[in-house]
């Protein structure tokens, strides 16, 4: 009998394939939505350019809810730093079982949501980076389809084995992450992101980002008595038809195609990349924030004199940029460059960034101003 009893108790204590497929489960998805918020939370700014690209195209798409969507896109910062946040603290919940039944449906509404954009970016081809990771992991979209497929399937397996984990009292480790990552978000608006990933970090050279980092290399398909043929070599017999060029190497692809700065003279890309240039970055006027614009004055007054060729690079119209070089009393030439690319190089508008031969040695936000004597020392 009391065997008996042992061996029944046994067994049931004994885990299913269910129950060990869903802790499995449990952790990868946890971590996934931890790194990725982590990454994004890291720079709120470029998940609220990608919230944006995705509203501008549904408002095309679906002309009826354009109204709806454009009157999203004022909120897209607030709406990054909540998706991203949340996250970060689901990852945690998860992790942690916490309140799992709600943590598991709350998930589940998020990668269907998420599923829904990958879905559409690759079948439609709209927006060809879904902003999934960041600038840390950039994703194809039928890749980024696959991962959240993959992450759907996890999340309906933790949901289904729910009451199988083990609620823990970690309330306040969830909430301690959730203002983390909210800090963490506010702080790379008001300042920069603590780590940049973007191309135009500091140390990096610029000329060379625009050029193949190693040879290209092909395959060529070709067609001949009706069959494909695959050579590595473009072949000089004239009875193979040309058919796709397919890149062996995408990943020695120049990781700058855009930058491009020109003025009323003509291209000036070159000039940027000789000497010391201090340049103010004005994307817009629409949305600047001025409140630090005397103490930008002055450092770009006194560039001069300090060995500093100063730049403004800007996407606004001449007679607007030329107000605003007057409001502010800008002794600084202006030069034109794409809005996009602005927004790459520097995360503030106005923002600083300082190159010296092409690298980059410097940059800031306007709430974090130097003076000319912080800006001299980084070129040592």
């Amino acid at each position: 009998m009391n065997t008996g009893t042992v061996q029944t108790k046994t067994s049931r204590q004994t885990p299913s394939w269910p129950r060990i497929a869903a802790q499995i489960a449990r952790y990868v998805v946890g971590v996934i939505f931890i790194f990725s918020g982590l990454i994004k939370i890291n720079d709120p700014v470029g998940t609220q350019i990608k919230l944006t690209e995705y509203f501008e195209v549904f408002a095309q798409d679906v002309p009826a809810m354009a109204g709806f969507f454009h009157g999203l896109i004022p909120f897209t910062l607030l709406l990054s730093v909540v998706f991203c946040a949340s996250e970060i603290v689901l990852g945690v919940a998860l992790l942690f079982s916490y309140r799992i039944r709600t943590t598991s449906w709350i998930l589940l509404a998020l990668i269907t949501f998420f599923t829904f954009l990958t879905f559409y970016s690759a079948y439609f081809n709209k927006v060809t980076d879904c902003g999934c990771f960041g600038d840390a992991i950039k994703l194809k979209p039928w890749t980024s389809f696959g991962k959240d497929i993959f992450l759907l399937v996890l999340i309906v397996l933790i949901l289904w084995q729910r009451k199988t984990f083990r609620s823990a009292r970690t309330g306040a480790l969830v909430w301690l992450s959730a203002f983390a990552s909210v800090g963490l978000g506010w702080y790379a608006i008001e300042h920069l992101p603590p780590l940049d990933l973007l191309p135009y970090a500091v140390g990096k050279n610029i000329p060379a980002q625009m050029k193949p980092s190693a040879p290209l290399e092909y395959t060529y398909i070709m067609t001949k008595d009706g069959q494909d043929v695959t050579l590595d070599k473009y072949p000089s017999d004239t009875t193979y038809k040309f058919k796709e060029m397919v890149l062996k190497n995408p990943s020695a692809l120049p990781k700058i195609t855009d930058y491009r700065v020109w003025n009323e003279q003509g291209d000036a890309t070159q000039e940027t990349f000789t000497g010391n240039k201090l340049i103010l970055i004005v994307k817009d006027l629409g949305s600047i924030n001025a409140a630090n614009m005397p103490a930008i004055r002055r450092v770009i007054n006194e560039a001069s004199a300090n060995n500093l060729t100063p730049m403004l690079l800007t996407s606004v119209g001449d007679e607007e940029i030329n107000n605003f070089r007057h409001e502010y009393q800008l002794s600084v030439p202006a030069y034109k460059a794409d809005a996009t690319v602005l927004k790459t190089i520097v995360r503030s508008n106005p923002g600083l960034w300082l190159l010296k031969d092409g690298t980059v040695m410097g940059k800031w936000h306007h709430n974090d101003t130097p003076q000319v004597a912080d800006v001299v020392e980084k070129l040592k």
